[in-house]
Protein backbone atom coordinates (compact mmCIF):
# COMPACT_ATOMS: atom_id res chain seq x y z
CA UNK A 1 0.00 0.00 0.00
CA UNK A 2 1.76 3.21 -1.15
CA UNK A 3 1.64 5.80 1.62
CA UNK A 4 2.76 9.32 2.48
CA UNK A 5 3.23 10.46 6.07
CA UNK A 6 3.34 14.21 6.69
CA UNK A 7 4.35 15.37 10.15
CA UNK A 8 5.39 18.49 12.01
CA UNK A 9 6.42 19.07 15.62
CA UNK A 10 8.79 21.09 17.79
CA UNK A 11 12.34 20.35 16.66
CA UNK A 12 14.12 17.93 18.99
CA UNK A 13 16.40 14.94 18.99
CA UNK A 14 15.16 11.50 18.04
CA UNK A 15 12.26 12.33 15.70
CA UNK A 16 13.69 10.71 12.58
CA UNK A 17 14.92 7.64 14.44
CA UNK A 18 11.61 7.05 16.23
CA UNK A 19 9.52 7.54 13.09
CA UNK A 20 11.72 5.35 10.91
CA UNK A 21 11.81 2.60 13.53
CA UNK A 22 8.03 2.68 13.86
CA UNK A 23 7.53 2.33 10.10
CA UNK A 24 9.94 -0.59 10.05
CA UNK A 25 8.16 -2.23 13.00
CA UNK A 26 4.89 -1.99 11.03
CA UNK A 27 6.48 -3.79 8.09
CA UNK A 28 6.88 -0.61 6.07
CA UNK A 29 9.65 0.09 3.58
CA UNK A 30 10.72 3.73 3.26
CA UNK A 31 11.14 4.81 -0.36
CA UNK A 32 11.87 8.52 0.06
CA UNK A 33 12.12 10.93 2.98
CA UNK A 34 12.61 14.68 3.08
CA UNK A 35 12.76 16.99 6.06
CA UNK A 36 13.09 20.67 6.92
CA UNK A 37 13.53 22.70 10.08
CA UNK A 38 12.01 26.17 10.31
CA UNK A 39 14.24 28.23 12.59
CA UNK A 40 12.60 31.52 13.63
CA UNK A 41 15.74 32.61 15.49
CA UNK A 42 18.58 31.85 13.11
CA UNK A 43 21.96 31.27 14.68
CA UNK A 44 20.75 30.11 18.09
CA UNK A 45 20.95 26.64 19.58
CA UNK A 46 18.54 24.51 21.55
CA UNK A 47 14.77 24.68 21.72
CA UNK A 48 14.18 28.13 20.26
CA UNK A 49 10.75 27.60 18.72
CA UNK A 50 12.12 25.74 15.71
CA UNK A 51 9.64 23.47 13.96
CA UNK A 52 10.54 20.16 12.31
CA UNK A 53 8.73 19.07 9.14
CA UNK A 54 9.02 15.72 7.39
CA UNK A 55 7.46 13.91 4.44
CA UNK A 56 8.00 10.16 4.17
CA UNK A 57 6.98 7.95 1.26
CA UNK A 58 6.77 4.29 2.19
CA UNK A 59 5.12 0.98 1.29
CA UNK A 60 2.96 -0.94 3.74
CA UNK A 61 3.00 -4.61 2.79
CA UNK A 62 2.39 -6.54 6.03
CA UNK A 63 -0.98 -8.37 6.10
CA UNK A 64 -3.39 -6.83 8.56
CA UNK A 65 -1.65 -3.43 8.69
CA UNK A 66 -3.98 -0.77 7.34
CA UNK A 67 -3.81 3.01 7.42
CA UNK A 68 -6.27 2.99 10.29
CA UNK A 69 -4.26 0.55 12.42
CA UNK A 70 -1.02 2.33 11.49
CA UNK A 71 -2.33 5.71 12.61
CA UNK A 72 -3.80 4.32 15.81
CA UNK A 73 -0.49 2.72 16.77
CA UNK A 74 1.49 5.80 15.72
CA UNK A 75 -0.32 7.99 18.25
CA UNK A 76 2.18 7.00 20.94
CA UNK A 77 5.03 8.45 18.85
CA UNK A 78 2.94 11.49 17.95
CA UNK A 79 2.22 12.26 21.60
CA UNK A 80 5.86 11.82 22.58
CA UNK A 81 7.01 14.48 20.10
CA UNK A 82 3.80 16.63 20.05
CA UNK A 83 3.31 15.90 16.37
CA UNK A 84 0.66 16.95 13.91
CA UNK A 85 0.26 13.99 11.55
CA UNK A 86 -1.41 13.29 8.21
CA UNK A 87 -1.34 9.90 6.48
CA UNK A 88 -2.38 9.45 2.85
CA UNK A 89 -2.90 6.45 0.62
CA UNK A 90 -1.35 7.63 -2.65
CA UNK A 91 -3.16 4.91 -4.60
CA UNK A 92 -6.40 6.84 -3.99
CA UNK A 93 -6.52 10.08 -6.04
CA UNK A 94 -7.95 13.21 -4.44
CA UNK A 95 -11.61 13.99 -5.35
CA UNK A 96 -11.32 17.33 -7.13
CA UNK A 97 -13.52 20.05 -8.62
CA UNK A 98 -12.43 22.76 -11.03
CA UNK A 99 -14.16 26.13 -11.00
CA UNK A 100 -13.89 28.39 -14.05
CA UNK A 101 -15.42 31.46 -15.64
CA UNK A 102 -15.12 32.52 -19.28
CA UNK A 103 -11.33 32.40 -19.70
CA UNK A 104 -10.47 28.86 -20.86
CA UNK A 105 -6.68 28.58 -20.68
CA UNK A 106 -6.22 27.24 -17.13
CA UNK A 107 -9.26 24.96 -17.31
CA UNK A 108 -8.26 23.43 -20.65
CA UNK A 109 -4.68 22.94 -19.50
CA UNK A 110 -5.80 21.11 -16.36
CA UNK A 111 -8.22 18.96 -18.35
CA UNK A 112 -5.44 17.99 -20.75
CA UNK A 113 -2.99 17.15 -17.96
CA UNK A 114 -5.67 15.14 -16.15
CA UNK A 115 -6.70 13.26 -19.29
CA UNK A 116 -3.07 12.40 -20.08
CA UNK A 117 -2.51 11.07 -16.55
CA UNK A 118 -0.10 13.84 -15.56
CA UNK A 119 -2.29 15.02 -12.69
CA UNK A 120 -3.32 12.19 -10.33
CA UNK A 121 -6.71 13.60 -9.41
CA UNK A 122 -10.19 12.15 -9.30
CA UNK A 123 -11.88 14.92 -11.28
CA UNK A 124 -15.52 14.84 -10.17
CA UNK A 125 -17.06 18.02 -11.59
CA UNK A 126 -16.45 21.37 -13.30
CA UNK A 127 -18.46 24.30 -11.92
CA UNK A 128 -18.77 27.56 -13.85
CA UNK A 129 -20.78 30.75 -13.77
CA UNK A 130 -20.82 30.66 -17.60
CA UNK A 131 -21.98 27.95 -20.04
CA UNK A 132 -18.97 28.26 -22.35
CA UNK A 133 -17.07 25.06 -21.48
CA UNK A 134 -19.91 22.57 -21.29
CA UNK A 135 -19.12 20.87 -24.60
CA UNK A 136 -15.47 20.06 -23.87
CA UNK A 137 -16.25 18.86 -20.33
CA UNK A 138 -19.09 16.63 -21.42
CA UNK A 139 -16.93 15.31 -24.28
CA UNK A 140 -14.43 14.22 -21.62
CA UNK A 141 -17.18 12.70 -19.51
CA UNK A 142 -16.99 15.28 -16.70
CA UNK A 143 -20.21 16.63 -15.17
CA UNK A 144 -20.56 20.35 -15.92
CA UNK A 145 -22.58 22.47 -13.51
CA UNK A 146 -23.52 25.91 -14.83
CA UNK A 147 -24.50 28.27 -12.00
CA UNK A 148 -24.89 31.85 -13.27
CA UNK A 149 -24.41 34.64 -10.77
CA UNK A 150 -25.22 38.30 -10.44
CA UNK A 151 -24.46 40.77 -7.69
CA UNK A 152 -27.93 40.21 -6.26
CA UNK A 153 -27.88 36.40 -6.46
CA UNK A 154 -24.33 35.79 -5.22
CA UNK A 155 -25.27 34.33 -1.77
CA UNK A 156 -27.75 31.91 -3.32
CA UNK A 157 -25.30 30.93 -6.08
CA UNK A 158 -22.56 30.22 -3.54
CA UNK A 159 -24.89 27.89 -1.66
CA UNK A 160 -25.61 26.10 -4.94
CA UNK A 161 -21.87 25.75 -5.60
CA UNK A 162 -21.31 24.33 -2.11
CA UNK A 163 -24.17 21.89 -2.65
CA UNK A 164 -22.64 20.77 -5.96
CA UNK A 165 -19.22 20.22 -4.33
CA UNK A 166 -20.81 18.23 -1.50
CA UNK A 167 -22.91 16.17 -3.92
CA UNK A 168 -19.77 15.11 -5.80
CA UNK A 169 -17.73 14.43 -2.64
CA UNK A 170 -15.09 17.02 -3.50
CA UNK A 171 -12.04 17.49 -1.26
CA UNK A 172 -9.92 19.85 -3.40
CA UNK A 173 -11.24 22.91 -5.26
CA UNK A 174 -9.15 24.46 -8.04
CA UNK A 175 -10.04 27.97 -9.15
CA UNK A 176 -8.96 27.98 -12.79
CA UNK A 177 -9.51 31.70 -13.31
CA UNK A 178 -12.88 31.61 -11.59
CA UNK A 179 -13.57 35.33 -11.55
CA UNK A 180 -15.74 35.52 -8.45
CA UNK A 181 -14.60 36.41 -4.93
CA UNK A 182 -15.45 33.61 -2.53
CA UNK A 183 -17.06 34.51 0.77
CA UNK A 184 -15.37 33.84 4.10
CA UNK A 185 -17.98 31.17 4.81
CA UNK A 186 -17.20 29.37 1.55
CA UNK A 187 -13.46 29.38 2.21
CA UNK A 188 -13.91 28.23 5.81
CA UNK A 189 -15.65 25.07 4.60
CA UNK A 190 -12.56 24.04 2.59
CA UNK A 191 -9.56 25.25 4.65
CA UNK A 192 -6.30 24.96 2.71
CA UNK A 193 -8.17 22.95 0.09
CA UNK A 194 -8.92 25.75 -2.40
CA UNK A 195 -6.12 26.65 -4.83
CA UNK A 196 -6.33 29.95 -6.69
CA UNK A 197 -4.24 31.41 -9.52
CA UNK A 198 -3.68 35.06 -10.30
CA UNK A 199 -1.21 37.30 -12.04
CA UNK A 200 1.61 38.43 -9.76
CA UNK A 201 0.74 42.09 -10.28
CA UNK A 202 -1.66 42.05 -7.37
CA UNK A 203 -2.10 44.24 -5.48
CA UNK A 204 -0.29 46.76 -7.72
CA UNK A 205 -2.63 46.21 -10.68
CA UNK A 206 -6.04 45.47 -9.24
CA UNK A 207 -9.17 44.93 -11.29
CA UNK A 208 -9.79 44.40 -14.97
CA UNK A 209 -7.12 44.31 -17.69
CA UNK A 210 -4.05 43.85 -15.48
CA UNK A 211 -1.84 43.27 -18.53
CA UNK A 212 -2.99 46.55 -20.06
CA UNK A 213 -2.16 48.32 -16.80
CA UNK A 214 1.22 46.59 -16.75
CA UNK A 215 1.91 47.62 -20.34
CA UNK A 216 1.01 51.21 -19.59
CA UNK A 217 3.43 51.21 -16.65
CA UNK A 218 6.20 49.65 -18.73
CA UNK A 219 6.77 46.64 -16.48
CA UNK A 220 9.87 44.53 -17.11
CA UNK A 221 8.67 41.42 -15.28
CA UNK A 222 5.38 39.53 -15.41
CA UNK A 223 4.35 36.41 -13.58
CA UNK A 224 1.74 34.36 -11.77
CA UNK A 225 1.13 33.08 -8.25
CA UNK A 226 -0.78 30.01 -7.10
CA UNK A 227 -1.88 30.03 -3.47
CA UNK A 228 -4.41 28.63 -1.05
CA UNK A 229 -7.51 30.78 -0.77
CA UNK A 230 -8.18 32.29 2.65
CA UNK A 231 -10.46 34.96 4.07
CA UNK A 232 -7.72 37.51 3.27
CA UNK A 233 -8.18 38.07 -0.45
CA UNK A 234 -5.13 36.91 -2.48
CA UNK A 235 -3.01 36.68 0.67
CA UNK A 236 -3.20 32.95 1.37
CA UNK A 237 -0.09 30.76 1.66
CA UNK A 238 1.82 30.74 -1.63
CA UNK A 239 2.42 27.35 -3.27
CA UNK A 240 4.10 28.19 -6.59
CA UNK A 241 5.27 31.22 -8.57
CA UNK A 242 6.91 31.93 -11.90
CA UNK A 243 8.10 35.08 -13.69
CA UNK A 244 9.30 36.11 -17.13
CA UNK A 245 11.24 39.14 -18.31
CA UNK A 246 9.47 41.32 -20.87
CA UNK A 247 10.43 44.38 -22.91
CA UNK A 248 8.86 47.54 -24.23
CA UNK A 249 8.46 45.85 -27.63
CA UNK A 250 5.70 43.55 -26.35
CA UNK A 251 2.18 44.90 -26.70
CA UNK A 252 -0.82 44.09 -24.50
CA UNK A 253 -1.73 41.02 -26.55
CA UNK A 254 1.82 39.64 -26.28
CA UNK A 255 1.93 40.26 -22.53
CA UNK A 256 -1.45 38.62 -22.10
CA UNK A 257 -0.41 35.54 -24.08
CA UNK A 258 2.83 35.13 -22.14
CA UNK A 259 1.02 35.71 -18.86
CA UNK A 260 -1.57 33.05 -19.62
CA UNK A 261 1.17 30.55 -20.42
CA UNK A 262 2.78 31.23 -17.05
CA UNK A 263 -0.56 30.96 -15.24
CA UNK A 264 -1.25 27.49 -16.65
CA UNK A 265 2.19 26.17 -15.68
CA UNK A 266 2.11 27.64 -12.17
CA UNK A 267 -1.41 26.45 -11.43
CA UNK A 268 -0.64 22.91 -12.64
CA UNK A 269 2.53 22.85 -10.52
CA UNK A 270 0.60 23.87 -7.40
CA UNK A 271 -2.22 21.41 -8.02
CA UNK A 272 0.24 18.55 -8.57
CA UNK A 273 2.04 19.38 -5.32
CA UNK A 274 -1.24 19.20 -3.41
CA UNK A 275 -2.36 16.00 -5.13
CA UNK A 276 0.97 14.35 -4.33
CA UNK A 277 0.74 15.45 -0.68
CA UNK A 278 3.90 17.56 -0.91
CA UNK A 279 2.68 20.67 0.90
CA UNK A 280 2.82 21.58 4.59
CA UNK A 281 1.20 24.84 5.68
CA UNK A 282 2.97 26.73 8.45
CA UNK A 283 1.32 29.98 9.43
CA UNK A 284 1.19 32.23 6.38
CA UNK A 285 3.65 30.17 4.35
CA UNK A 286 4.07 26.71 2.86
CA UNK A 287 6.81 24.12 2.84
CA UNK A 288 6.68 22.47 -0.61
CA UNK A 289 8.65 19.24 -0.75
CA UNK A 290 10.50 18.24 -3.91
Amino acid sequence: MPSVLLLSCPDQQGIVAATSAFIADQGGNIIHAEQYVERPHAGTDGNDGSVFFQRIEFELARPGVTHETFLDAFQAVARQFEMLVDLHNTAVPVPTAIMASKQPHCLYDLLTRWRSGELPMDLRVVVSNHPDHRDICEHMGIPYVHLPVTKDTKPQQERQVLDALAEHGVELVVMARYMQILSDDFVSRHPMRIINIHHSFLPAFIGANPYRQAHERGVKLIGATAHYATADLDEGPIIAQETAHVTHRENVAALTARGRDIETVVLARAVRAHLEHKIAVHGHKTIVYS
